[in-house]
């Protein structure tokens, strides 16, 4: 049935990624229901408003196929669940998920870091589980508006039962048409883990260091010292990778450098939420890479000290008044 008619979508976690994502499969012509917090009452009068080289949209309640909601008591049934909140919000998830994963659904994990798909298996089952990586360059500039700046491409691979993955599945092949019509390009890949770490590849040095040297990634980029310390901890990132088993292709590395010199002027979303006083993802970013990879036998210092370095920053915030 899934694959005779529109399908649909819930949205949890209404933002940079949940908020643009959402509005290009509506797009689409998909129907998808995003559900918000904070945003909720200025969204419904206003508008969810996405800014996008991919074209601009304003969804307004009532005018587009399915909605906004405030409760998953209010969300209907849907093929997909895209789970896009911070993975500091993920304590939810026992709580949002289960109301949303009927015998249809698949949940699709459009977060950061290791072990997302771990936690949601661990509430609905990992038959149900999708994981998605997401290279977008996406901020939220104010409630209910969101600016793409630049790229979109989203990595999908299945977590199956017992975290292993069970190839290119039905599900997969779905999003990928939905995304596809979209504008979104989409690729589709077996191998979970190496995916995950391939994303760590530009995540821990790119957010890492917008945060501890308060800076975008063109500031980055400009100088030679702050490239190289970069790669040096790209660099660390592939021999954690190799040490659990991933694996990450040769030049991957040296891409992810050019990419980042390549792109517009951009604002981490770690950095965002460290001026924001919002909680850092660090944990997932971070402490998890890290653990693995001494698990296997390999030390990773430069991530270490930049892990320490945020846990300060992070935990400095949270006790400010």
């Amino acid at each position: 049935m899934m694959g005779e008619q529109a399908r649909t979508y819930a949205v949890i976690g209404t933002g940079a990624v949940g908020g643009f994502y959402g509005a290009r499969l509506v797009e689409a012509g998909c129907s998808v229901h995003f559900l918000l917090h904070s945003d909720f009452d200025h969204v419904m009068r206003n508008g969810l408003i996405v800014e996008s080289p991919l074209g601009d949209a304003t969804l307004v309640n009532g005018k587009f196929s399915g909605g906004f909601h405030q409760s998953t008591s209010s969300l209907p049934d849907c093929d997909f669940v895209l789970v896009a909140l911070k993975t500091t919000q993920n304590h939810l998830l026992g709580n949002l998920l289960p109301p949303l994963v009927t015998e249809r659904a698949t949940v699709v994990m459009l977060q950061n870091g290791l072990g997302v798909e771990a936690e949601a298996a661990a509430i609905v089952g990992g038959d149900k589980v999708v994981g998605g990586m997401c290279f977008l360059c996406s901020n939220k500039v104010e409630p209910g508006h969101i600016r793409h700046l630049d790229y979109g491409l989203i990595t999908l691979a299945d977590y199956g039962p017992d975290g292993a993955g069970r190839g290119i599945t039905e599900p997969m092949r779905f999003l990928a048409e939905d995304f596809g019509r979209a504008g979104i390009p989409i690729s589709l890949e077996e191998d979970l883990l190496s995916s995950r770490w391939k994303k760590l590849v530009w995540n821990i040095p790119f957010n890492g260091l917008s945060v501890v040297l308060d800076a975008t990634t063109e500031e980055l980029m400009a100088r030679e010292e702050t490239r190289d310390l970069a790669t040096a901890l790209i660099e660390e990132v592939v021999m954690g990778a190799s040490a659990c088993g991933a694996t990450i292709p040769s030049g991957y590395a040296s891409q992810m450098v050019q990419s980042t010199g390549a792109m517009k002027p951009y604002l981490t979303s770690m950095k965002l939420d460290a001026d924001a006083g919002r909680p850092l993802e660090i944990d997932t970013m971070y402490a998890r890479p890290l653990r693995a990879a001494s698990a296997a036998g390999v030390e990773l210092p430069l991530i270490e000290m930049l892990y320490r370095q945020l846990a300060f920053i992070d935990a400095r915030s949270s006790s400010t008044p």
